[in-house]
């Protein structure tokens, strides 16, 4: 395993000046003693700020950089090592490392039962764990009675649609265009949900062993299947301020890699929203290095507080648009249990994911589409229903925390579903796991982690259930905060792990 995370540090490597940089503002601007720089580096690996197995400065690089003696770097990183938050080995470099302690096991998750729109997942349970409101149920209804109608005509050929039904592809390429970017139908791929979408994409455009810059956190299922793909991912955290765009230009740049996964509108788990000039700048700097850019766009729908984003690939300047893929769907504006997403690409890069599809999936179901067709006519009917609910239900997920957990802190996100909470300390798993005692189902910020224990201070809280849930939720958790928790305690194991 020693020899493992000596490859992997190989592969990061933070500057001197980088780190000096990152830690002075951890330190309020001081100049930090041993002590107060070693903490400031776990606080930033535990952060997502300083990736999981980055090899540190030199010893004397980073105390030129801090302005301070070798002697205090050289014993901040011995109290590192002593404490399991760095390694070395003779010869080589010291990088950052978390102890065995501090690798959480996922939260066990609960099977969806009866409870359904009301957030439960059975037994009283409150889903905190899914990140998706319920189905509009009248809107649903008359969708399907306007399928059935409509498949007659499509029970007459064989149903199978490798790209889509022309006239869900034609109905996603038209809101593409109202949004601000010129869309033909034959730039369309229908999915089976924006999952597919991102598994297609990945497999086709990259191979083992490629880099895939990545945010951090980020959603937990584009990261699995980073992982299964037998991809690379680069981190570059995203903060409370949102993306650090010279940092996302500098991994670019040096790590090159082959792709890029960015969710820049109320990105998840953050709710943070990506300017237009950091738009710009990264998709000018993805045209200088070659990097296929994969925008997932799937609560770009969800805007709360500001007018809802033009498309990321609306942006891309001429000889830039190819190399954008952005993928979406309706889990997130209508139902997840409606299986409809895409792909918006350049029409021969739609042919290869849609021939690339055909092995594990043949086509998305025609009844599906034709249900998700009705809906997408409606679509800004629902949303300006929802979207005040959404808000409703957000004010008053932030009031019961205020009231039950005030010493919690969070960003008020412009839009999105949920809410990415700072606990103050770093014992989110701990918390997770005894808050299903507590029936609460949540997953714990390290979920979200590019590198496994990091975001371990962080819960994300959706905001997708109803408003009049959220004091019960906030007080059980406060109960299970309450009652003391166990760090070495495990998943219950009767139960696989999955998060929306």
């Amino acid at each position: 395993m020693a020899d493992v995370r000596v490859v992997h540090s190989v592969d990061r490597r933070l500057g001197g000046k980088r780190l000096a940089d990152l830690v002075t503002a951890a330190v309020a601007g001081e100049k930090p003693g041993y002590r107060a720089l070693a903490q400031a580096v776990r606080t930033l690996l535990l952060d997502g700020r300083v990736p999981l197995h980055t090899r540190l400065p030199a010893e004397r690089e980073l105390a030129s950089a801090l302005g301070v003696s070798r002697a205090t770097v050289t014993a901040a990183y011995d109290l590192l090592r002593d404490s399991g938050f760095a390694a070395s080995r003779r010869g080589a470099s010291t990088w950052t490392e978390l102890p065995e302690g501090r690798r959480p096991t996922n939260v066990a998750a609960y099977p969806p039962g009866p409870a359904g729109g009301a957030g439960g997942v059975g037994d009283g349970m409150l889903d905190l764990a899914v990140a998706a409101p319920a189905a509009p149920a009248a809107e649903l209804s008359e969708a399907v009675a306007a399928a059935a109608a409509l498949l007659p005509a499509h029970a007459a050929t064989a149903g199978y649609h490798p790209y889509g039904i022309p006239e869900l592809r034609a109905a996603v390429a038209e809101r593409f265009t109202r949004r601000g970017l010129p869309t033909l139908p034959d730039q369309i791929l229908i999915t089976t949900g924006a999952q597919q979408a991102i598994s297609l994409v990945l497999a086709l455009l990259g191979r083992p062993g490629d880099r895939v810059l990545v945010e951090n956190p980020s959603y937990p299922n584009a990261l699995d299947a980073i992982r299964r793909a037998g991809l690379r991912a680069m981190p570059v955290p995203v903060t409370d301020a949102g993306w650090d765009t010279a940092l996302v230009e500098s991994t670019l740049r040096q790590a090159a890699p082959r792709i890029a996964y960015l969710v820049p509108d109320f990105q998840n788990p953050t709710g943070a929203l990506m300017g237009r000039e950091q738009r710009v700048r990264i998709l000018e700097t993805a045209r200088a290095t070659g990097t296929w850019l994969l925008i997932d766009e799937t609560i770009a729908d969800i805007a709360l507080d500001v007018p809802p984003p033009a498309p990321f690939a609306s942006l891309a300047p001429h000889g830039v648009a190819e190399q954008v893929l952005t993928v979406g769907s309706l889990s997130k504006s209508h139902w997840g249990g409606l299986r409809i997403g895409w792909v918006r690409a350049g029409s021969r890069l739609i042919t290869e994911l849609a021939m690339a599809r055909i092995p594990a999936d043949m086509a998305t179901p025609v009844l599906e589409q034709l249900v998700a067709l009705h809906l997408m006519g409606g679509m800004d009917e629902v949303l300006r229903a929802r979207l005040p609910q959404l808000r409703a239900a957000r004010d008053a997920l932030a009031a019961a925390l205020t009231r039950q957990l005030p010493e919690w802190r969070w960003q008020l996100p412009p839009g999105g579903l949920s809410l990415w909470v700072d606990l103050g300390a770093p014992v989110a798993s701990s918390l997770a796991r005894a808050a299903l005692g507590h029936g609460v189902r949540i997953e714990g910020g390290s979920r979200f982690g590019a590198d496994p224990g990091t975001h371990e201070h962080r819960l994300r809280i959706p905001f997708t259930l109803a408003p009049d849930l959220y004091e019960e939720a906030a007080a059980r958790l406060a109960a299970a905060l309450a009652a003391g928790l166990d760090p070495a305690g495990g998943a219950d194991p009767r139960h696989d792990d999955w998060v929306a």
